[in-house]
């Protein structure tokens, strides 16, 4: 558990989640979106539920390379960033400066999901 009072809620959520999904009926499997925790691998309970299929990751007001890193900690989880996909993305861009700048991002994202340590 953790002491702060956000870290208290963290915990009732992940509880009351778990709880959730004991008593699902059925054999139906959910995917779960939820901001990256505040501590690395909170969610692996989730992560390892026979009734989830995926965890995915929202960037939480993170920046890309922060929310790759704190993703990157977090091994199960995988990226559901649109904010911090298209960040460094202007409309001024050239074609193909959009291009390798969301191609960037994109191998980025991929790797925080995957190549996890």
């Amino acid at each position: 558990s953790l002491a702060t009072p956000n870290g208290q809620k963290v915990t009732i959520l992940l509880e009351e989640l778990l709880k959730a999904l004991d008593a699902l009926p059925g054999t139906d499997k959910v995917m779960l979106k939820l901001s990256l925790p505040v501590k690395s691998g909170l969610f692996d309970p989730l992560v390892d539920h026979p009734r989830v299929l995926r965890v995915v990751a929202l960037s939480g007001g993170y920046s890309r390379p922060d929310a790759c890193a704190e993703l990157a900690k977090n091994a199960g989880m995988i990226a559901s960033f649109s904010r911090a996909l298209l960040e460094d993305l202007r409309h001024q861009m050239s074609d193909d400066a959009f291009n390798a700048s969301l191609g960037g991002a994109i191998d980025e994202i991929h790797k925080a999901s995957t190549g996890k340590g």
